[in-house]
């Protein structure tokens, strides 16, 4: 299982603490980063067994699961940026008063009302979850379509983003005519099946791995000779980031 079907196959409890256990392994969501039972990591000087070190990692590493969840896109939080910023203040425990200081303007009954709109949107997913947990057990399995997870920086989530696994499976089978591990034999067209090729392609990346522009350029000849048209389809679907100076890639979160 990828880093993206990870996070997402996630109970809200595993979202909230950044990891999940199986299999022996602490796995952070954040990065996919693992520690094994029975293992001792040795951390500043401290040694932390597999469930320690997992939370230590992600307090080192991503600051924290808040942090995390509050930057990701829109789309997967429902969230506007106006949101965002209040539930940063009340995370911080800033008083409605504090609040509107720091908004430079509204008043403390506004922010009031903002809490009170949050409490109702958090009553509204438990419902719904409630009402999916339900459908889950209920609907039959095999009729139901496997969709793809596809990555938290996706750029746009709309209809060419609604592939099953079937769908994905003839898709690589063309496009990877020597198989799916071999080069690219064209570069689709269409929409949806680029998306396909490039989810594909992004997995030729360490996740936690800082690449430079060569080293990019080196794995993305190896699969299609326009490599450069391969790089800025990555980043511009958000399946890889880069720094604003070019120096840096890495794949997008």
């Amino acid at each position: 299982m990828d880093n993206e079907e990870r996070f997402w196959n996630a109970t809200v409890d595993e979202l909230a603490n950044g990891y999940v256990h199986s299999n022996d392994e602490f796995t952070c969501l954040l990065c996919n980063e693992s520690f094994v039972d029975g293992i001792i990591y040795p951390m500043d000087g401290v040694l932390y067994e597999a469930k320690k070190a997992v939370s230590r990692h992600i307090q080192d590493t991503h600051i924290s699961v808040f942090d995390y969840l509050l930057s990701l896109d829109k789309k997967h939080t429902g969230l506007s940026d106006h949101q965002k910023e209040l539930l940063d203040f009340f995370m911080k425990g800033l008083s409605d008063k504090e609040i509107v200081q720091e908004l430079n303007g509204g008043s403390p009954s506004t922010v009031r009302n903002h809490r009170f709109k949050l409490k109702e949107k958090e009553k509204q997913a438990k419902v719904f979850l409630a009402i999916m947990n339900l459908l889950s057990k209920k609907s039959d399995k095999q009729a139901e379509p496997n969709f793809v997870s596809f990555h938290k920086g996706a750029t746009m989530v709309d209809e060419r983003y609604a592939t099953t696994e079937e769908e994905k499976q003839k898709v690589l089978s063309r496009y990877f005519k020597q198989g799916a591990d071999g080069e690219l034999d064209t570069f689709p067209s269409k929409e949806k099946r680029k998306l396909i090729v490039l989810q594909h392609i992004v997995k030729r990346f360490e996740p936690t791995k800082r690449y430079s522009e060569k080293e990019v350029n080196e794995i993305l000849k190896a699969i299609y000779s326009d490599f450069a048209t391969i790089r800025r389809y990555l980043i511009e679907y958000g399946f890889m980031k880069r720094s604003k100076d070019c120096t840096e890639y890495w794949i997008g979160n």
